[in-house]
């Protein structure tokens, strides 16, 4: 018997007279689509503090301007950068045979992003940030132990996933309190000569903003991915973007220094840091949508085909219906992570707020290409750790740190015990 025909075998067949119905796969597919978008938008509460939360936080735009801008880029990135084709089980932490059968994706991939939701929608109520993305490894963990039992699970995977909530955190901190402290030692400790030192040194600082940006964008985002350029070539692209960036940014700076004195240093760092958060907030959309979208999809594919593929694609209308959901979290609830973040954390300005999202860039950028599953959240926030101890460990709101790294400790677990009674529930509903 088929996986549409078991599903629907005790619920819609009387004494063997054919019924109109509505097959039980499209109620599911139906509560996909809510808990897809619901999903989506706890993405986009949560996850906006990794691109906005040290720009609004240094002052550099407003949060009505920071929401704005990051709900139009995660719906262009999610759209038009987003992956087409999305893993079945997202980082391979559960073994791919537990998904042979349809019955068990379509009901844990449900699950799923129940869980994950939930958890994140927690977090988010308690303003302080966490990794969607391990929110949803839990989840897929969750369902996949009560699917198939402990032996199913990639553990090797799962230790990775555990050994990144140290090292992204550390790396962007060295990386953030190393950066702040050039931009101290030579700009910003020579009172007499600040302003000569500023425009020296403003192709360096302008010109490594860009060729971040450029290498993450090649590397890190879907779209960069399909066009499969080497490394070599990427670098060659990423270095020609830097120089040209680098030069043409001189020109405006000059304008501004000339115009707003001493204030003008300041005013540089504050324009690197908008373009460095819109394009974290372009990412965004493009990576993060799959952790919505991707458990979505591959309910769609199973009712659409009856049949379960290791790679699952996905319709642009599902990239749109996601990148619309995270704006709407973006929107409604994404003041306040931006909050805790941006303000509670550390006192940053321009230059320290670029130092942040230079550290964060690069972490996941270096990790990205070790092979690493670091999470944005975890680099962004340890950015803003390192900022602050660099004026010195006073400057730091330890209390607040230490309640984020505990819940960072407790995604995993949580979303996946709360997966696996989602689950169960689900089997016993439906089946």
């Amino acid at each position: 018997m088929k996986f549409t025909d078991r599903i629907i075998f005790h619920a819609y067949r009387v004494k063997g007279v054919s019924q109109s119905y509505m097959p039980l796969e499209y109620m599911i597919l139906t509560l996909g689509y809510v808990f897809g978008f619901y999903m989506a938008w706890n993405i986009g509460a949560n996850d906006v503090a990794n691109s906005m939360a040290s720009t609004v936080g240094a002052k550099a735009i407003t949060l009505r301007q920071a929401v704005f801008i990051a709900g139009i880029l995660n719906i262009v990135g999610a759209t038009f950068i987003g992956s087409h084709v999305t893993d079945t089980i997202r980082k391979g932490i559960i073994s791919p045979e537990v998904l042979a059968d349809p019955q068990l994706v379509i009901l844990g991939a449900l699950s799923a992003l129940i869980s994950a939701s939930l958890w994140v929608f927690f977090a988010t109520w308690k303003a302080l940030p966490v990794s969607t993305t391990h929110s949803i490894v839990g989840a897929m963990l969750g369902f996949g132990i009560v699917g198939g039992g402990f032996g199913v699970v990639n553990w090797p995977k799962l230790g990775a996933i555990v050994l990144s909530w140290v090292l992204s955190p550390l790396f962007s901190m060295v990386l953030a309190f190393l950066m702040f402290k050039i931009i101290y030692r030579f700009i910003l400790t020579r009172e007499d000569v600040m302003l000569t030192c500023a425009i020296r040194l403003s192709p360096f600082f302008i010109g490594i903003a860009f060729f971040v940006v450029a290498l993450s964008f090649v590397f890190k985002t879907p779209f960069g991915q399909r066009m499969a350029l080497s490394t070599p070539s990427a670098i060659g692209i990423a270095l020609a973007v830097a120089v040209l960036g680098g030069y043409m940014g001189v020109f405006t700076i000059r304008r501004l220094i000339t115009r707003q004195g001493t204030d003008g240093v300041e005013e540089i760092f504050r324009y690197l840091q908008v373009f460095t958060g819109s394009y974290v907030a372009l990412a965004q959309g493009a990576n993060d949508v799959a952790n919505a979208i991707g458990p979505l999809a591959a309910i769609y594919f199973v009712v659409k085909t009856g049949c379960v593929g290791s790679k699952v694609p996905v319709p642009l209308f599902l990239l749109l219906f996601g990148g619309i959901g995270i704006a709407c979290g973006v929107a409604m609830w994404g003041y306040r992570v931006i909050e805790t973040m941006g303000k509670k954390i550390t006192t940053l300005t321009n230059t320290r707020g670029f130092s942040v999202e230079f550290g964060a860039a690069t972490t996941v950028l270096a990790a990205s290409k070790l092979g690493l599953p670091v999470s944005t959240t975890h680099a962004a926030v340890g950015s803003v750790i390192g900022v602050g101890l660099a004026r010195g460990i006073e400057a730091v709101n330890f209390r607040i740190v230490f309640r984020i790294i505990l819940y960072w400790l407790i995604t995993v677990p949580a979303a996946a015990i709360t997966s696996m009674f989602v689950y169960t529930f689900l089997l016993w509903l439906f089946l």
